[in-house]
């Protein structure tokens, strides 16, 4: 398992160019509301948008998150890396 703090993982999301959600979720052959998940958001309505694999621990710089699976979280630093 690998941890990030909060603040981290979301300066991350607001670094990616956009369009680049849909791009992950494309690019991984997953619901786009997974991928905003993943980032903090909270689209679970009708079925789409399911549970990321993340644990939020409350702390300093928004918290700790603990990551189950770092593929959405990779795909994103390569997109960073590429813009």
């Amino acid at each position: 398992m690998n941890t990030i703090t909060f603040n981290e993982l979301r300066r991350i999301k607001d670094g990616l160019p956009s369009g680049s959600m849909q791009r992950i979720a494309d690019e991984l052959g997953i619901d786009v509301d997974t991928v905003r998940n993943y980032f903090g958001g909270t689209h679970y309505k009708s079925g789409e948008g399911n549970p990321s694999g993340l644990h939020i621990e409350q702390g300093p710089d928004g918290g700790i998150v603990m990551l189950d699976d770092r593929t959405i979280l990779d795909k994103a630093l390569e997109i960073l890396k590429e813009a």
